[in-house]
């Protein structure tokens, strides 16, 4: 299990790149699953997010194995994972298939999964979710070892934070360029067919009912036409 204090600053650099890469999340989770499992010898590392229902789920790991993949979600407060997240606290344990609030005992055993360190991913003291890291005999983590997978846990939440915020973003910059396309739109034929407001709308949204088209294909539709021939 013990690696060199250079392995972790390595493996901390690389998930510090993924921030600033244009990877998608799904990518960067797995990315960091995967490097933190070679950083720090792992046997199975995985990524648990809280989905809309206060429930971790796994969102990456780098296993194969089905079993593990397919776990049930785990409620805030819930087991090891849940009560780690609820606390925002790491909580390591000797022997899971000993540990009473352990779930998966009996997967545990058919992948020869041993002890468990799960630390909460934070971002400003929220919780979204956990990174775990399993071995294969039983270990007892040390306080750089907890030290390091907490660095992880902090660049990991700045990743998915990061990666939301962007995507929001580029949402809201999309929605704000098709309201300018629409109103535009509607101006157009407001102008060349004599309408009101209400009823240029309305006719936007029958072109778009009638072509089966989003009403900003609709809209782009008419300002391209109205622009190359200085009427529609």
């Amino acid at each position: 299990m013990p690696k060199s204090t250079a392995t972790h600053i390595e493996a901390l650099s690389k998930i510090g790149k993924a921030i600033t890469s244009d990877l998608y999340l799904e990518d960067i989770l797995k990315l960091i699953v995967t490097v933190t499992a070679q950083a720090m010898g792992s046997k199975l590392c995985s990524l648990m997010l809280l989905n809309d229902k206060n429930e971790l789920v796994i969102r990456a790991t780098q296993t194969v194995s089905e079993a593990y993949t397919k776990k049930t979600p785990i409620r805030l407060g819930e087991g090891v994972n849940g009560k780690a997240a609820q606390e925002n606290k790491p909580i390591a344990v000797y022997d899971v298939q000993q540990e009473k609030d352990y779930k998966y005992k009996e997967i545990a055993k058919k992948e020869g999964i041993s002890s468990l360190l799960c630390v909460p991913l934070a971002v400003k003291g929220r919780v979204i979710g956990v990174i775990n890291l399993y071995t294969s005999a039983p270990h007892k983590f040390t306080k750089n070892e907890i030290n390091v997978l907490t660095a992880v846990a902090h660049q990991a939440a700045l990743v998915i934070e990061n990666t939301e915020l962007m995507v929001k973003t580029k949402v809201i910059q999309e929605e704000l360029e098709t309201r300018k396309l629409i109103e535009r739109a509607k101006g157009i034929l407001m102008k060349e067919k004599k309408l009101g407001e209400a009823e240029a709308y309305r006719l936007l949204q029958k072109y778009s009912m009638d072509n089966r088209k989003s009403m900003r294909q609709v809209a782009e539709a008419i300002i391209l036409s109205y622009d190359m021939k200085g009427s529609i």
